[in-house]
């Protein structure tokens, strides 16, 4: 078995922003040589997350819509009150989603649905430098 790293960097707008990372990570695969095994994504930072979901404008603002039900912004959180930064919703929406995500790889290319891409979804207040850190195992 082999094992091959990249981190990647992005630029984020800001809180639910959600990124089509995608092409990048499929060009980490192919940059591996591993033509079968996984790929894992995980996003560095406590503010943000990995998933998937169709990419189309309806679904972009779904997700922050139900997010905000589930992990309200304008509520109070211990976080706040310790740190003032007033992003206690972003960890705990970072929270629930989860950090990492992994995608089989078959024949050199991640296997994905039709309308399956994978995101990285900005979950703190403000715009972000980002990395995430890809993995690809297999042979």
């Amino acid at each position: 078995m082999r094992v091959f790293q990249r981190e990647v960097h992005i630029k984020t707008r800001g809180e639910g922003d959600i990124v089509d990372i995608t092409d990048l990570v499929e060009g980490v695969v192919e940059e591996s040589g591993i033509r079968d095994g996984v790929a894992h994504i995980f996003a560095i930072g406590s503010t943000a997350a990995i998933s998937t979901m169709e990419y189309e404008p309806g679904l972009k603002e779904d997700l922050p819509n139900a997010l905000e039900r589930i992990a309200p912004k304008n509520v109070e959180y211990k976080h706040h009150l310790r740190w003032g930064d007033y992003n206690g919703h972003s960890h705990v929406r970072a929270t629930i989603l989860g950090p990492s995500l992994s995608v089989p790889v078959r024949g050199g290319s991640l296997v994905l649905g039709t309308w399956q891409q994978i995101i990285f979804i900005e979950l703190d207040v403000r715009s972000r430098s980002r990395r995430f850190m890809v993995t690809v195992m297999g042979e």
